[in-house]
This record gives structure tokens, C-alpha cells and sequence, in this order.
């Protein structure tokens, strides 16, 4: 199988996904358990299929936050409300979006159910595959939503964290830290720096250690732009070849065909959600870059 072609079926519908660390209407709706801040429903919801985990697990876990910022959520979300309540929430949270974002037309359907068949069907050849992917491993024992909306959201959501337990495996063998994993992101162009640092909570000091480690290694070169080395350009091409392969497993049951049908779907329920606003303009990229 192509990898590029399991990389767009992933790709072009991970927005329906990343819907749910943007939505509007999520604030109140973690506020309603009575999480005093945004981050704690973050990483509430997020981290709960893995139960009432210490802070350490969710570092290990989501590997690229400051764990001083994790530490401010947890464990004092599960005196909050219950992991299975932040389950709960965050799936009220799709739910109202989608409802919101996606005409009747994309809610309903022979396409959506099109796109569920297909990404359900991946999700379900990913989870013979647990070994070593324990974010994946605990989202694959949840009960699979009623709705066929939901449904899709469900099988991307595994879909993604199945392809995110491989590129932390991949980072680890490559000898990047969680930090470092993000610098050299930032530093292919992708991403804005600024708001890698501040949205995982990194310091100055931490982030300029970071920098200063890996202009040591020759990733990074030596001037004051955050600019990747030859070495540095070929490291972050291991990594997503491996990235790649690591994922193959799950799209292998669909095939180059299915994986190209269910792009095409993802691309088209994508667009609308972010047409709809409920996700930052730079995640337009998932949905136009080829």
C-alpha cells in the first residue's frame, strides 16, 4: 500500500477530529463540571479513557507538554469529576459542534455513512494492533457511540491516536524529548513557534535549552533562526517515514482505493467544519495540501 495514501485518509479528515480542542462552546461545557480553567478540560477529557492517572502518566502519555503544566490539571481533575464524566463532556462537546458546523446534508447520509464504514473499519484493523500504544489502547475500550456522527468522530479519534502512539515511538528512537520533538517541528516551517511554546507550557529558559541541545546535535543551525541542518531536514524525514509505517497497519484493510474514498470524504466534511469557524485558519492545510 501507498503510505501516502493512508497519510491523506488520515490527513483530510483529522479536522472533523481537532475539532474538539477549539470549539467555542467547550469552555462552558468543562466549566459545567467545575473545571476553573480550559487546560484542565483539556487534559481531563482528554487523558480520561486511561482512568484517574497521576500527572506523570499524562507527560509520558501526550509527551510534548511541560509537565508543569499538566501538574496545574491533574490529578485535581478527578476530584472534579469522574473520568467517565470528562468521557462524557467531551463527546457533548463534538457533538454540539458538528451539529452546529455541518449542514443537514453532511449529518446525515449515504456519505456519512460512507466515511464511517471506512474509518471504522481502519480503527477496527488498528486495534488487533495494540502493542506499545497505550493512549490508543485505552480510547480503542471505549463503547462505540449510537450516532453515526459521533461514530466518525470515534474511529478518527483512534485513527489519530493510534498514528500520534507511533510518532512518539519514533521520536524516542530518534532521541528527542518531548520539547525537543517540538522545536524541530516549529523549525520545519509548519508551525508558529510562539504558539507551540505557549500552548504546551514551556519557558523561555526552557525552550532557548532546547534550541541551544540541539544546535549541539546539528539539527538546528548555529544562527539566531529556528532553521533546520541537512542532518536536522533528514531526522524529521525519518521521522515521518516512520510516522508512515508505524500507521500502515490500520489502513491496510481499506487499501489505496479505500484510503483515496475516504479522503475525499474526510476533505469534503473538513472543509465545512472549517468553514465554520471552529477551527484555527491554519488547519486549512490538512484539507488543501496534497
Amino acid at each position: 500500500m501507498d503510505p501516502a495514501a493512508a497519510r491523506q485518509a488520515w490527513r483530510k479528515l483529522e479536522p472533523v477530529h481537532g475539532l474538539v480542542y477549539f470549539a467555542p462552546g467547550a469552555e462552558a461545557i468543562y466549566a459545567s463540571l467545575g473545571a476553573p480553567h480550559r487546560g484542565m478540560g483539556y487534559f481531563a477529557s482528554r487523558a480520561a479513557p486511561l482512568g484517574p492517572v497521576g500527572p506523570e502518566i499524562v507527560v509520558a502519555a501526550f509527551y510534548n507538554f511541560a509537565p508543569a503544566t499538566v501538574r496545574r490539571a491533574i490529578p485535581a481533575a478527578w476530584e472534579v469529576a469522574s473520568p467517565d464524566e470528562w468521557t462524557a463532556a467531551r463527546f457533548r462537546v463534538v457533538e454540539t459542534s458538528l451539529e452546529s458546523a455541518l449542514p443537514e446534508s453532511l449529518r446525515s447520509g449515504a456519505e456519512l455513512e460512507e466515511a464511517l464504514r471506512l474509518a471504522s473499519r481502519a480503527a477496527e484493523a488498528a486495534a488487533a494492533h495494540p502493542e506499545g500504544r497505550v493512549l490508543f489502547a485505552a480510547y480503542s475500550a471505549l463503547p462505540w457511540p449510537e450516532s453515526p456522527l459521533l461514530g466518525l468522530w470515534h474511529a478518527q479519534t483512534l485513527l489519530r491516536e493510534f498514528r500520534g502512539d507511533g510518532h512518539v515511538a519514533a521520536l524516542v528512537t530518534e532521541g528527542l524529548s518531548g520539547l525537543e520533538a517540538l522545536v524541530t517541528h516549529a523549525a520545519t516551517g509548519a508551525a508558529d513557534p510562539s504558539g507551540l511554546q505557549r500552548s504546551r507550557g514551556w519557558t523561555d529558559e526552557e525552550w532557548a535549552g532546547a534550541c541551544d541541545a540541539l544546535r549541539g546535535r546539528g539539527v538546528l543551525d548555529a544562527g539566531p533562526a529556528l532553521r533546520l541542518t541537512p542532518a536536522g531536514l533528514a531526522l524529521r524525514s525519518r521521522l515521518e517515514e516512520a510516522t508512515d509505517r508505524l500507521a500502515a497497519p490500520a489502513y491496510e484493510a481499506l487499501g489505496d482505493e479505500g484510503c483515496a474514498r475516504l479522503a475525499e470524504l474526510g476533505a469534503t466534511l473538513s472543509t465545512a467544519v472549517v468553514e465554520a469557524g471552529l477551527l484555527p485558519a491554519a488547519m486549512r492545510r490538512y484539507v488543501e495540501e496534497s
